[in-house]
């Protein structure tokens, strides 16, 4: 019976790095496309991918939009919360004013919100990871 519990217990130690690793994966953004708004302006659709092992009651994001010569034409405070833990969200953002085709890059200036559900404000950028599938890429 001891060899049991100790072939039990060996078990159970090789197994926390794969449940402690599970639990810390990243936060993927992912600018998925956009859109021309009628009117102008520019519909945004973002995927977001949370595989932290914790839900965010808040998510707050600035983004500072590039024209088509790569020069800052706004910045843009986008809420993105809740982002529920394990699974992917879309939210959709309009850009005013200003085409598709004429953002060059989108810049993550900062995370000014990161509250996982529960615990103290967070530090979010070293677990996010960013991608576009758009013409303009998202970059920090």
């Amino acid at each position: 019976m001891p060899l049991k519990r100790l072939l039990c217990a060996l078990a159970m130690l090789c197994c926390l790095p794969i449940a402690a690793a599970a639990d810390t994966g990243p936060l993927r953004v992912e600018l998925n496309k956009t859109e021309e708004i009628d009117g102008g302006g520019c519909r945004a659709f973002f995927l977001f991918r949370n595989q932290t092992g914790k839900s965010f009651e808040g998510f707050e994001m600035s983004l500072a939009i590039l024209d088509g010569q790569g020069v800052i034409d706004r910045l843009l405070s986008i809420d993105a919360a809740p982002l529920p833990v394990q699974r992917t969200t879309l939210k959709l953002f309009e850009i005013p004013e200003i085409s598709c085709g004429n953002i060059s890059e989108i810049l993550l200036h900062d995370v000014t919100s990161c509250q996982p559900q529960n615990e103290d404000q967070m530090d979010c950028f070293p677990i996010l990871e960013l991608g576009s599938r758009a013409a303009a890429p998202l970059v920090k």
